[in-house]
Order: structure tokens, then sequence, then C-alpha cells
């Protein structure tokens, strides 16, 4: 049963894709407001596959530490659905993603239109001060910025790699950085496309201050959300 839920959410999740991106292309010449928008309604259409077919529910907890207007964000990242869910839980989301998902059809698309910030991670250097310019303008525009401090998917209950551009763009913005814990990976696996039937949680964390100097603000970072994410496997 399971492996048959598993593959017709596949197909719900790969052909919603070309669809949107083909049916609703033209919102690529319309304002920021309705890019946004086709991409919540692809969220919202993926997380309704997830419910249905897969038997997988996503619900968010700590709403009372929910970023709203211009902040900073930083997440675990355990697999594809910590890319879509936030989508649908907040109000004007900015992935720092890697670079080379921009020629993505409708993921890169979208992703340029809605001011993504893309980061070539070979220039090094030269990524991390464009990184961190381009998250103070979008600070400007009233955006919550969403970094995933690892850099890549992690498996549930192992501890991340933190890298520190998360500290730069700290740092430069002097503002606080909200948390959010994740134990979507049991569910939804950064590898393979068996999907298991459960409840994934989105947990926002009180956050942490403006001011921390660099070394207390990753060790109180990677501290808390990989405390938080191992609560939330029970």
């Amino acid at each position: 049963m399971i492996l048959l839920r598993s593959v017709l959410f596949n197909l719900w999740l790969w052909l919603s894709m070309p669809l949107f991106a083909i049916g609703l292309s033209p919102a690529l010449l319309m304002s920021h407001r309705t890019a946004m928008g086709v991409i919540r309604l692809w969220a919202r259409t993926v997380l309704f596959g997830l419910r249905w077919l897969a038997g997988i529910k996503v619900v968010v907890t700590g709403l009372e530490h929910r970023p709203l207007g211009a902040a900073l964000l930083a997440g675990k990242h355990q697999g594809m659905l910590d890319i879509v869910a936030p989508f649908t839980f907040l109000d004007d989301p900015c992935f720092v993603l890697k670079k080379e998902l921009m020629p993505l059809p409708f993921f890169g698309w979208f992703a340029w239109k809605t001011k993504m910030i893309a980061v070539d991670r070979a220039a090094h250097s030269k990524a991390l001060k464009d990184m961190v310019r381009q998250a103070r303008t979008r600070l400007t525009e009233q955006r919550q910025i969403l970094i995933f401090p690892e850099g890549t998917r992690t498996l549930p209950g192992q501890p991340g790699d933190y890298k520190p551009g998360v500290a730069a763009i700290y740092r430069d913005l002097d503002a606080p950085c909200h948390l959010m814990a994740t134990d979507s990976g049991r569910c939804w696996p950064a590898r393979g496309f068996i999907y298991r039937p459960g409840v994934v949680t989105f947990a926002f964390l009180p956050p942490l201050p403006a001011g921390l100097k660099r070394a207390e603000f990753m060790a109180r970072l990677e501290a808390e959300i990989e405390a938080a994410s191992v609560r939330l496997l029970g």
C-alpha cells in the first residue's frame, strides 16, 4: 500500500510542475505578488496530494514565533518538503538557493521572477558578499529570507554541518534570526521515492537576538535547531 501511495503521489508531484509552468506561465510577465501566488497555489496543491495520496499531514507549531514582515529565518533541511511547505505559511519567503537550480523549468523560472537569492558556491568569498548584498535588498522589500545553514539535506537525527554564510547575513542585517526545526525527512526522505504516512511538523522556535558574537551565534543556532528537530522525532 505504501508503494502504491508513493507512486500516486510522485505522479501528482511531477505532473503538477509542468501543468503549473505551462498553464500559469503568463504570471511570469505580471507582478511579484501574482507570481508568488502561483507558487503558493502550487505548494498547496502538492500538500493536498501529500495528505490524501501519501497519507502525510503537515502541521506548523510555534506560530507565536513565526516571522512577519522583514526577517532572517534559518531552518533545518531534510528534504524537498522544506522548500515546498514554507510557501503555505510564510507571507513572502525568499530562499537562499544554489545558482544551479535557476535554469530549471518552472522552479527556476519562478525563482528568478520572485527574486530568490541564488548563490554560486564555486565563487567562495565573492559568492558570500553577493549573498549578503542580495539579502540586504530583499529585507528592505519586507521578505522573509529563509536559509538552510547546512547547505544540503541531512538524514533525520543526523547532525548537520552548519556553514558560516548565515552568520555573515546575520551580522550584516543586525537583526534577530528566527529558527525553524522540522522532522520532514522521516516521511519525505531526501533520497528515494517511498513516502511514509505520518505527521510532519515545522516548528518555529524563539529567535536569537541581534548582536551576538559569531561563535556564540553559530553555536546557539546549531544547538537549538538540532535539539528541537530531534525532539520532533520523538
